[in-house]
């Protein structure tokens, strides 16, 4: 094992992790809002719109994610419209994201009792009230571990953009391959990274859904 070429490569790869985090925070953001939009207008929308947006997500999770960085950073200069590298890679990674974020947004408030809703139609409740009232404390709780799931995958899906020169921890990990001839260690050190990162957000999210289920508990009782 060469350590040198490790601690050589740290500060670059330390670069390229902080890179990747940044861009993955952004693309995660857009993705739950524009999911969080889907979600809303697949339950409100007109049959014309709600046939737009199933074929939209019907094309978007058949696709593999590295043919939307392809469609995005290729073609879409050969009608003039160019985008830089971290742009390409947000957008891809929050249009791939943002309908698998919907089915879950969507399926959580589908589960609520009717009765739920007609008690806040006697109540008078307006729209944003059922909201922070009545809907996202219970489904909150349903969502987290499949959002969660779906951020550690982005997280990972990440990596796809080094292909597009998204300066993210993939790439840097090529530069320092590329500079000490030691992938084994590189790829490695890599691997832990993504493992150590990955592991924490799933335990953080374990802790949050814990606490979020003993003050459901609490309220019940």
């Amino acid at each position: 094992m060469d350590w040198q070429a490790i601690a050589t490569s740290l500060p670059s790869l330390g670069d390229g992790l902080i890179a990747t985090l940044q861009l993955c925070a952004v693309a995660a953001l857009c993705s739950l809002l524009w999911g969080g939009l889907m979600a809303w207008m697949l339950m409100r929308a007109s049959p014309f719109w709600l046939k737009i947006l199933n074929l939209y997500s019907g094309l978007t999770l058949a696709l593999p994610l590295l043919v939307v960085i392809y469609l995005l950073y290729f073609v879409l200069p050969e009608y003039d419209i160019t985008l830089s590298s971290p742009v390409v890679g947000v957008l891809a990674l929050t249009l791939y994201y943002a309908p698998y974020i919907a089915q879950v947004i969507r399926a959580a408030i589908a589960a609520l009792p009717q009765g739920q809703w007609e008690a806040c139609r006697v109540l008078g409740l307006s729209r944003s009230e059922q909201l922070r009232d009545v809907v996202l404390p219970q489904t909150l709780p349903q969502m987290l571990s499949p959002l969660v799931g779906l951020t550690i995958g982005l997280i990972k899906d990440s990596a796809l953009l080094s292909i597009v020169s998204v300066q993210e921890f993939m790439y840097a990990a090529k530069q320092a391959i590329s500079d000490t001839y030691a992938p084994l260690e590189i790829y490695l050190t890599v691997a832990l990274c993504y493992w150590l990162l990955n592991s924490l957000i799933d335990w953080l999210a374990r802790c949050l859904e814990s606490r979020m289920t003993r003050y459901r508990r609490g309220l019940q009782h």
